[in-house]
């Protein structure tokens, strides 16, 4: 997966709202350039990339996977898409960094690694908690035994959603809580967990589109660690972490979105404490600057499709209970 180039030249496959955070961060990442960008609306497609002093425009995505200029590809589709044009983009020789969630199963992860693997690029899934300060620390305290024996994860993702077209809450495109902002808190959880979650049981509320707008699940772990896991379109911003222990807690309010500065509240032996963690100004830029280090020096990025599968996995597992009403078994 090693290349001789020095630079790599990113192709957005879309003009989705969080390119807005990509681009900055995509500029602002060492060794890192934005090539093009690319929609299925031609006039919409060089708007965009005026707007955004992007070099060329391509009006549709398969004319943006043929352009020699460009070394990778960010997805930003809806969900259902996800597959299908990481498969495509692979298949055409470009590295992919794919939004969350990558697939709906552990088969399609499955799929993408094969391509992946056949195709010598890197394909990875874009959850930028997973590279800030705030989750290297919160791991640092549990590997060092601060809160002892873990027995218990809350972990969740809440905001009002107040688009009623809003793609989040289209079926056909992969809409709902769960697979939009319960993805995070499922990551999290295994993250925290450190052992692979063997059972699952969702509740889903859903909402006139179809879709889950609420979802709460439980997620049994292979130590005995029980994890509670929310997700949600009808109540206010909100996220949050809770990790309970035999000798302590920790508390977060900001995993996924870290600021600056934030903190983490740690709990022992009766003593309550603000862990500080400086982080980034410019969020993105250390998840886009893992990927390029992974695209150009052949390592492996932080996110690895092994970890992609186990969270599709879990995640798979968790909407199909709530379908059910059963607990389900993950092998």
């Amino acid at each position: 997966m090693a290349s001789l180039a020095d630079t790599l030249r990113w192709g957005l496959l879309g003009t989705a709202h969080i390119n807005r955070r990509l681009i900055p961060a995509m500029r602002a990442a060492r060794r890192s350039s934005v090539a093009a960008v690319a929609s299925r609306d031609a006039a919409r497609a060089a708007s965009y990339a005026a707007e955004w002093n992007i070099p060329v425009a391509h009006g549709g995505y398969d004319v943006l996977l043929r352009d020699p200029s460009v070394d990778a590809i960010y997805i930003p589709l809806p969900n259902a898409l996800h597959v299908e044009w990481t498969l495509r983009a692979l298949d055409a020789g470009k590295h992919v960094l794919c939004e969350k969630p990558l697939a709906a199963s552990a088969e399609d992860v499955d799929r993408v690694a094969a391509v992946s693997r056949a195709r010598q690029r890197v394909a990875a899934e874009a959850f930028m908690f997973r590279h800030e300060p705030m989750m290297a620390r919160i791991l640092e305290l549990i590997a060092a035994n601060g809160v002892g024996e873990i027995k218990t994860i809350a972990a969740g993702f809440t905001f009002a959603q107040s688009r009623d077209h809003d793609v989040r809450l289209d079926k056909t495109l992969g809409g709902g809580s769960l697979w939009d902002l319960g993805c995070y808190a499922v990551d999290i959880a295994r993250l925290v967990a450190g052992a692979p979650a063997v059972e699952a049981f969702g509740y889903a509320n859903d909402g006139p589109s179809g879709v889950d707008e609420t979802f709460t699940g439980l997620l049994r772990f292979a130590t005995g660690v029980v994890a509670t896991i929310q997700s949600g379109f009808r109540t206010p911003y909100r996220m949050w972490l809770d990790v309970g222990g035999t000798d302590g807690t920790l508390r977060c309010t900001s995993p996924f979105r870290p600021g600056p500065r934030d903190e983490i509240e740690w709990t022992r032996g009766g003593e309550t404490r603000r862990v500080a963690v400086e982080g980034s100004t410019l969020l993105f830029v250390r998840m886009v600057e893992d990927f390029v280090a992974a695209a150009l020096d052949g390592g492996t990025p932080a996110v690895s499709l092994a970890d992609s599968r186990a969270n599709a996995a879990a995640l798979a597992a968790l909407a199909r209970s709530a379908a059910t009403g059963l607990p389900v078994q993950l092998s």
